[in-house]
């Protein structure tokens, strides 16, 4: 389960790049009640998405050419710098090597072997998100890449995750967990999928738990959001959606079962 007791190789940040900044605190903050606080002059326009007073996301200007709006997923590491060689070695890119955030932390930004972007963060005074797997905050993170078996490995190699493959409709569904934990039930935080559909692009996708999935998708809509795979529920994990803001960054919210619990590893 995500909690913000992170580990090595637990997502401990999220942040969104946006072509509208502005825009895009306006859309979340009426979607899912967080405001936006920018985090100073010095900061480039860059800032926290805040949930009863706590850092659950943060927003800042594109930075990259070319690049489109996205989620970022970042990933605990006690040294972003070997973390980096350990991802060039298994075949990864490193897009933008590691550097200091003031006295933040560290971090770095990467592209999978399978071409899905993700980040490094080593904590210094921000340990990361101060809220998850409560409503309106990161719950679950999902890889979508064509080859699950060579992503499963790469992830390895880097952060030592465990994994477990489940047999669903239609698909073979990876969980991944920590390597620290007894509990490898506990210590999962995501998933890996195949490619829904050849056009589909390799990327992590941020679930946020809510508590009326339905409201959140009318409320997508009607914020110019655009609905990417519809409402429905799934035995056993809940009620989930796939959405887009109005910039085109996907994202994902899910009603969990009650009682939260992750799956059952076999």
């Amino acid at each position: 389960m995500l909690t913000t007791d992170f580990v090595t190789g637990a997502p401990n940040w999220l942040d969104l790049g946006s072509p509208d900044p502005e825009g895009a605190a306006a859309f979340y903050g009426s979607l899912f009640g967080w405001d936006f606080r920018e985090a100073g002059p010095e900061a480039g326009g860059y800032g926290f998405f805040k949930k009863d007073g706590k850092t659950v996301a943060a927003l800042g200007p594109l930075t990259e050419e070319g690049a489109s709006s996205a989620w970022t997923v970042y990933f605990q590491t006690p040294d972003a710098d070997a973390t980096v060689k350990a991802v060039e070695q298994g075949g990864g890119i490193v897009r933008v090597a590691p550097f200091d955030v003031m006295d933040a932390g560290r971090m770095a930004c990467l592209t999978d072997p399978g071409g899905a972007d993700f980040a490094l963060w080593q904590p210094a005074t921000v340990s990361g998100l101060e809220k998850a797997s409560e409503e309106g905050s990161l719950c679950w993170a999902e890889l979508h890449v064509g080859d699950p078996a060579a992503a499963k490995a790469f992830y390895r190699g880097i952060f030592g995750w465990r994994s477990a493959d489940l047999k669903v409709p239609g698909m073979t569904y990876t969980v991944l967990a920590t390597a620290d934990g007894e509990d490898q039930n506990e210590a999962s935080f995501g998933g890996v999928v195949p490619l829904l559909e050849e056009t589909e692009t390799p990327r992590w996708i941020p679930y946020f738990s809510v508590t009326d999935v339905d409201a959140v998708v009318r409320g997508t809509q009607g914020g110019g959001g655009s609905v990417r795979v519809p409402a429905s529920d799934v035995p056993d994990v809940g009620r989930m959606a796939w959405l887009a803001d109005p910039f085109g960054a996907t994202f994902a919210v899910i009603r969990p079962s009650t009682p939260v619990t992750p799956p059952t590893v076999v």
